[in-house]
């Protein structure tokens, strides 16, 4: 039987951010999908018009009642957290992985913390930022900041892979992945962080800034490791898929990345790119 991730994130009507991102790439990868929207938007916010809304939590509570009415929670692999949109859902999903990790004690709880970038700052409330690090991180078996947001986490600088080393070291989860390290002018690295150990991924930067990309990522990684991949190899696959995904965007800020005609290269990447221990 194919396993089973519960993705709790954003939805969009047009383009690919949140579900709307990595839900169709896990499935192509064999992944039984369950996606809990949080929010309902038209389209990501970096359009010069954006309709729709973050959800009640209570509509969000009751969906979540649903999937565990339904069984999902007692035989999912992974439960993924993405974009939120308040703090008074991220307490309604806190609750849902307290009760899921009761009834299913084999299930890993991965969070991306998805609290801003820093070339835009902060694009979530303050409340859900605190969420995030007192009532989220700490329960989760995984986290996939990009170094903004583990600079935030840790409440200390992160932009090289020394300080992302240190300042995993300093939230709860046993294994951190962090995205969106600066290599050098012409390259970005992506860092797991597991029991003192640090290895990166270095891959060249590519001239494109799509909305969605550490959604598509955190999909990617979450899939494989449901289906039984170790963190290190699962980071390796997700990066390169990602990777193919930037190069065939249009270059430029906020365009779409091309998913759904590029989806067999995404989900199996050409170029592979290996993980280097630092330490």
């Amino acid at each position: 039987m194919s396993p089973t991730v519960i993705s709790i994130q954003s939805q969009v009507v047009h383009g690919h951010v949140g579900n709307s991102a990595a839900a169709f790439p896990m499935r192509a990868l064999g992944v039984n999908v369950a996606e809990v929207p949080t929010t309902i938007l038209s389209n990501h916010p970096h359009y010069a018009t954006t309709r729709g809304c973050v959800l009640e939590p209570s509509l969000v509570a009751d969906l979540l009642r649903g999937v565990e009415e339904r069984g999902l929670a007692n035989r999912a692999a992974i439960v993924l957290s993405g974009f939120l949109g308040s703090a008074a859902i991220a307490d309604e999903v806190a609750a849902f992985v307290v009760r899921a990790k009761r009834a299913n004690p084999r299930l890993i709880y991965l969070c991306d913390p998805v609290m801003g970038d820093s070339d835009i700052g902060f694009f979530v409330p303050a409340e859900l930022r605190t969420a995030f690090a007192e009532r989220l991180v700490p329960i989760a078996h995984m986290v996939t900041p990009n170094a903004f947001e583990l600079a935030a986490l840790a409440e200390r600088p992160v932009s090289t892979l020394t300080e992302a080393a240190v300042a995993a070291a300093h939230i709860e989860p046993a294994t951190v992945i962090v995205t969106g390290l600066a290599g050098d002018q012409r390259s970005v690295c992506t860092a797991l962080v597991k029991d003192g150990d640090l290895w990166a991924v270095t891959t060249p930067r590519i001239d494109s800034r799509p909305a969605g990309t550490g959604d598509l990522f955190t999909g990617l990684l979450a899939a494989r490791i449901a289906k039984g991949a170790a963190a290190l190899s699962a980071m390796e696959a997700a990066v390169a898929g990602t990777f193919v995904a930037l190069t065939l965007t249009p270059a430029g800020t906020w365009e779409e990345m091309p998913i759904v005609p590029s989806i067999a290269a995404i989900v199996e990447p050409c170029e592979s790119f290996t993980a280097i221990r630092i330490f």
